[in-house]
Parts: C-alpha cells; sequence; structure tokens
C-alpha cells in the first residue's frame, strides 16, 4: 500500500478494479486490490439506519458502468458551469429543487401496481441520451429521466463527461423519437450524477420521485432506459440487497455507491435510467452491473446484478447542481485501505495534518471497526458509509488502536466533486 498523502478528496493512481460502464464494450479490467484512496465521505439524504453489510466481492466479478455502445469512463474533472449567463440559459435555479416543478405523488394506486402500467407511466418521461465520445457525435448512448417541467433531465456522469469536457454536443431522445439540445448543468464524478437542460424539452412529462429508503428487499421494481441503444425498453425484477457498498470508475477517479442492488435486467445502454417501484416513483439510478466475464460477443452484459444510486442522493446532488452549478461531498482528510477485505475493519493508511480526521485525533494505523453505531467491515463500506451524509456532520468513529477501542467525534468537512 502506498503511503503518499495526498490532498484530502484526491484520489491516489489505483489500478481499477470495475469496467466503467461507459468504457468501449469488450474492455475487460483485471480484478486486483487498489491502493490507497482518501476518504471522501459524501453526502446526500441520509438512508435508513441499519447494519451496514460488508460485501466480499468474488474475484470473478467485475463491475460495469452500464453506459452505452461506446460511452465514457467516469473521471475526476469537473464541469464549470459558472456562466455570466442568466438561468434560462445555463439551467441553473437559485433556489434548487425548491425552484423546480418536480413531482412527488405516486402516479399509480396500489391496486393498479403492475410492471405493464408502470411502463405506461414512465417511459414518456425516460429518454435517451446521445453524446459526443472520442470526438465523435453520439459516440456514448445512455439513460436519464425528466425531472422536472423546466426542461432538466437526470442522467450519469460518466455518459456525459467527455462531451463536457470537449464542449460536443448533447442531445435528449424521447419516446417519440423528438430530439432536443441539452447542456450540462453540472455533475459530479464523486456520485456518477450529472444534470442536463433541455430547453425546449419543458413539455416532457417529470418522472415522480419517490423513496429508496422506503424500499424493502425482494419487493418488485422495473428498469426503463436504452440498453445496447434499444430505446423505451422495460424490464422487471426485485430489489435484492439494500445498502450494498459499490465503487465503480477508472484510475483516475472512482464513484462509490451506496446501492439499491436488482435483478432486473441492466445492460450497456441503461446509465442514468430510472429504477422504478410498482407505483410508478423513482427510486434509483441505474449505474452499474456485476460481471462474470463476457457477455454476447464477449462483451460485459448483465448476469442479474444490477445497482442503482438511491433517488435521496441524487436529489441532494441534483439540488446543489442547480443552485451553484457544482456539487459538494464530505471528506474527512485521510485514506483509508481498500484492498483490505478480512472484514475486520478499515485501516487508516494515512491522515492529513489540519483536516478534520488529525483534529479528532485519528492516526495513521487506525482500524475503524464501527461509524455511527453500525459495523464497518473494510475500506470501501466506510466510504460509502461516510458518503451517506453531509458536510458539517458530527459522526461518531469507534476506532481499534493497540488492542483498545477509542471513540472519536470528526466534523466532515466537504470538496468539490
Amino acid at each position: 500500500m502506498s503511503e503518499e498523502q495526498n490532498e484530502p478528496g484526491v484520489p491516489d493512481e489505483q489500478t481499477e478494479p470495475t469496467l466503467p460502464l461507459g468504457s468501449p464494450l469488450g474492455a475487460r479490467p483485471n480484478w486486483t486490490p487498489p491502493p490507497p484512496l482518501p476518504i471522501p465521505l459524501t453526502a446526500t439524504d441520509r438512508p435508513a439506519r441499519g447494519r451496514l453489510s460488508g460485501w466480499l466481492w468474488p474475484a470473478v466479478a467485475s463491475l460495469a458502468l452500464v453506459v452505452g455502445l461506446v460511452g465514457g469512463v467516469a473521471g475526476s474533472a469537473i464541469y464549470d458551469s459558472a456562466h455570466d449567463d442568466g438561468p434560462e440559459t445555463t439551467g441553473q435555479l437559485p433556489g434548487g429543487l425548491d425552484d423546480a416543478d418536480t413531482v412527488s405523488f405516486p402516479p399509480l394506486e396500489p391496486g393498479d401496481a403492475t410492471v405493464a402500467n408502470v411502463a405506461a407511466e414512465l417511459l414518456p418521461s425516460t429518454v435517451q441520451i446521445s453524446a459526443e465520445y472520442e470526438g465523435q457525435d453520439a459516440g456514448a448512448t445512455g439513460s436519464g429521466f425528466v425531472l422536472d417541467k423546466q426542461g432538466h433531465v437526470i442522467t450519469n456522469n460518466h455518459v456525459v463527461e467527455q462531451a463536457a469536457e470537449d464542449d460536443g454536443p448533447i442531445e435528449v431522445v424521447d419516446q417519440d423519437g423528438n430530439r432536443y439540445d441539452a447542456t450540462v448543468v453540472g455533475r459530479s464524478p464523486v456520485y456518477d450524477i450529472a444534470v442536463l437542460y433541455a430547453p425546449d424539452a419543458k413539455d416532457l412529462r417529470p418522472a415522480s420521485l419517490g423513496a429508496a429508503k422506503a424500499l424493502r428487499i425482494g419487493e418488485g421494481v422495473v428498469a426503463l432506459g436504452s440498453p445496447l441503444g434499444l430505446s423505451s425498453t422495460v424490464t422487471a425484477g426485485i430489489v435484492s440487497a439494500l445498502h450494498r457498498p459499490v465503487t465503480t470508475g477508472d484510475a483516475d477517479a472512482s464513484s462509490y455507491i451506496d446501492a439499491v442492488q436488482t435483478d432486473a435486467a441492466i445492460n450497456p445502454g441503461n446509465s442514468g435510467g430510472p429504477l422504478v417501484n410498482l407505483l410508478g416513483q423513482v427510486v434509483g439510478v441505474n449505474s452499474a452491473i456485476a460481471t462474470a466475464g463476457g457477455g454476447i460477443g464477449g462483451e460485459a452484459g448483465n448476469i442479474g446484478v444490477g445497482f442503482a444510486i438511491p433517488i435521496e442522493q441524487v436529489r441532494v446532488t441534483a439540488d446543489q447542481i442547480l443552485k451553484t452549478g457544482e456539487a459538494r461531498y464530505p471528506v474527512i482528510g485521510a485514506k483509508v485501505q481498500t484492498g483490505n477485505q478480512d472484514g475486520d475493519g478499515a485501516v487508516i493508511d494515512a491522515v492529513v495534518d489540519g483536516q478534520p480526521a488529525d483534529q479528532a485525533g485519528m492516526l495513521k494505523g487506525d482500524v475503524v471497526v464501527a461509524l455511527e453505531g453500525d459495523r464497518v467491515t473494510d475500506g470501501i463500506q466506510l466510504i460509502v458509509a461516510i458518503r451517506t451524509h453531509q458536510p458539517g456532520e458530527t459522526l461518531e468513529f469507534v476506532v481499534e488502536r493497540d488492542g483498545d477501542e477509542k471513540v472519536l467525534d470528526v466534523t466532515l468537512d466537504s470538496e468539490v466533486g
């Protein structure tokens, strides 16, 4: 493990254990334990408390982001949307989601909760995203959903990242095939979320926003999007796990997700599309799949294990982006070993002088075994757990040091990302 000290919130260079959703299909990473990452530890609406499940990745599995037919890898650059123009040009809203005409009321009654009815309600709100990649217009294909009546669309950062960096074209395509030019309001590589603005798409129906924290393991869900470029595709399954700590990304940056796991078929091209409960409410954004090798033609594809970003995180990040054009995530100013998977805790590999972890008395070599009363089994789980909180919160860490347990109160700082 490298002990080189980085600025808080900036990952070490690492060997990527996952396949970015938007990598050209067929790219297959070798799984190797990554070197230590800083503990960024980000924020969203706090999920329902419960024991954090430790998940040891099987050696045969890799994670794939599910962008489209070509796609773009997730990176760490932040799109600067701080223009001098007004909201009509930038898509920003001074009041964030409070100024957006969103919908939360479920469109279906329990007696009408069928996959067919969910599809009828949500397909008009689900869009295909076409974005420039490696100089090719429409080189990356993903999915998204309509957030509000102001023309905002939610998708994954990795779907539009390169187009944003290159100032390349982005289009939103609705169920009827109508195409709308879109720009990036802001994006978060850390959370793999982007907000687009398509001013001519204001007549599209907003999707109803639900609550991932209300989900139960085993309940039915529906995934909508454009897998393999096949627009308006609907698949169904169940919630197969909750609070699954998942990391995706490349050597430059990783996204950490407190994920909703589902067996609904998710494939490249589903990235950014909605995961929906049977009342027709969006409960997550489809972002990654686990793969055990090649699928059709040797490409990564669905094996029944997909992951979605909880809608609570999407709300928080979208609100920040709409207000300021950027998103923030919590950091403690330390690095944690992410390759340690013995289930005994998260090993702190470095602590940055003057940062929150240092101020709270955390030391290199401490092993974090609990956070806010919940067991911590490894470094990835710790990062994911902290990122379910907000900057400014004070969290209780239990660490083992020289055979003794110590309780440390750490107040989260924040970084842009």
